[in-house]
């Protein structure tokens, strides 16, 4: 199958998701801690319309956009192997900040890891009627990355 995949698509922007983070095994001026306002755009797709002729319905996604609200707003974000995280454990605790330990805290990582979310929660919604085929992650108006696939049960779904 192409990606895209073929049919009805449409697109879903969230944003203002201050939050901060570091790769602290990047040479340069990425290893300190710094933040931005991430937001996030998702493009969906579906074999059929709904019975009310959407491909999502966006209100529908308030449980995508909740975890985004938890991940994102206002936290810092750590790598789970980053040498300090037991200071930042302990900031936390202390109140300082609002931790979360990901795989990888970049821009492509997080791109797939929504992607991921989108379409975990549009496999139990829609069994299979729709998917997620691209996620962006965006940091600002210049930097962003995306995750793009077609899920394997979406495909086999258009068969």
């Amino acid at each position: 199958m192409s990606i895209p995949p073929t049919g009805y698509s449409c697109s879903k922007h969230f944003e203002g998701y201050p939050c901060c983070h570091r790769q602290w095994n990047h040479p340069g001026h990425c290893r300190f801690v710094h933040g931005y306002s991430r937001s996030f755009t998702f493009w969906f797709s579906a074999n059929r319309l709904d019975e009310h002729m959407f491909v999502v319905d966006f209100s529908s996604l308030k449980t995508l956009e909740k975890k985004l609200h938890q991940q994102f707003d206002h936290t810092f974000l750590v790598n789970a192997d980053d040498p300090l995280l037991a200071e930042w454990r302990k900031l936390h605790n202390q109140g300082a900040l609002d931790l979360r330990v990901m795989d990888n805290v970049g821009m492509e990582a997080s791109a797939k890891l929504v992607w991921e979310w989108a379409n975990t929660l549009l496999l139990k919604r829609d069994n299979g009627r729709t998917c997620c085929w691209r996620a962006e992650a965006r940091e600002n108006k210049f930097n962003a990355a995306s995750f793009q696939s077609t899920p394997e049960w979406f495909e086999a779904a258009l068969i």
